[in-house]
């Protein structure tokens, strides 16, 4: 057994704003140069990915996306600087809780329940277990 956790950022009402799914969503900017590409690939509306950049870019305080217009060659996104950066320590941070979190559930839960003596797995429930 082992134990995940999900590393979710929220704003300071508890509200989440980036966690996988936008990571995802960054990644697949980064991957495909589009956002609606990059949405349609995760099977999401334009529209909801644009909202949920815009939603992190406000929390944040600085763009994650460069935006071209179409035109000739076409339009796309490409990752800020700063987008990158974040990405990175995501990353960090969702690893060091990963680590951490395998530890606890060791120090916590290691050999629970695994191998109860007999007598132990034979009392039933309303017995009187007093000493």
């Amino acid at each position: 057994m082992k134990v995940t956790l999900e590393l979710r950022v929220c704003d300071e009402a508890g509200r989440r704003f980036f966690g996988e799914g936008p990571r995802r969503l960054l990644d697949g900017v980064e991957r495909l140069g589009s956002l609606r590409a990059a949405a349609a690939e995760m099977g999401m509306a334009y529209t909801k990915a644009l909202a949920l950049v815009r939603r992190a870019e406000g929390e944040l305080g600085f763009p994650l996306t460069r935006r071209s217009i179409g035109g000739k060659g076409g339009g796309g996104s490409c990752l800020t600087p700063q987008a990158k950066e974040w990405m990175e320590r995501y990353e960090a941070c969702r690893t060091a809780c990963d680590r951490l979190a395998g530890e606890l559930y060791q120090a916590y839960f290691s050999g629970f329940g695994q191998a109860q003596p007999a007598a132990d797995r034979q009392q039933g429930c309303g017995q009187d277990q007093s000493v």
